[in-house]
């Protein structure tokens, strides 16, 4: 069975919320809807992921908690990784290097820019742009085959499966 990689990027946050810092900043309201229907999707299309990783910044948490609610995995079983907040593509591919060696399906959640820099590297720069240039905008979901280890991401490594935007779903 070949290993996927499930590239979230949090929902829709809320810019005019009242939040101390940027790591304490919320989803708005149609984050709280967009990351429940992610969750329906992936179960839709049996991706529920073995292991489940995300940010701890409150939008991330926020989103990993929901999408994970509709799959029906608890909050216990989400790793919270520091890491991930504000990452560059070295500490994004640390992250992936301490996943379970079982782990088939993984779910990573986090934050752009790293995250667009993580797709660009496993899928080796070979994607079209969408026609307004975001890959990774809020709420959306990139599918990819992985190669059997997850200590071993060279560039070009993985295979884009899918993009998938909130909207379209």
């Amino acid at each position: 069975m070949p290993r996927e990689l499930l590239i979230l990027r949090h929902a829709k946050s809320d810019w005019d919320s009242r939040a101390k810092s940027d790591f304490d900043r919320p989803l708005a309201k149609r984050g709280k809807q967009d990351a429940p229907k992610v969750g329906a999707w992936l179960y839709r299309e049996g991706l529920v992921p073995d292991h489940v990783v995300s940010s701890p910044a409150q939008r991330a948490r926020q989103t990993a908690i929901k999408v994970c609610k509709v799959l029906e995995i608890s909050r216990e079983r989400i790793a919270w990784d520091t890491d991930i907040y504000d990452a560059t593509l070295a500490a994004l591919l640390d992250v992936l290097g301490r996943c379970p060696a079982a782990a088939h399906t993984v779910l990573l959640i986090g934050h752009n820019p790293g995250l667009d820099d993580l797709l660009l590297h496993l899928s080796g720069d070979d994607l079209d742009p969408p026609q307004d240039g975001k890959l990774l905008t809020t709420g959306t979901l990139a599918r990819l085959e992985m190669p059997d280890d997850w200590d071993q991401l060279p560039r070009g490594c993985a295979q884009l499966i899918s993009i998938t935007r909130p909207r379209a779903l």
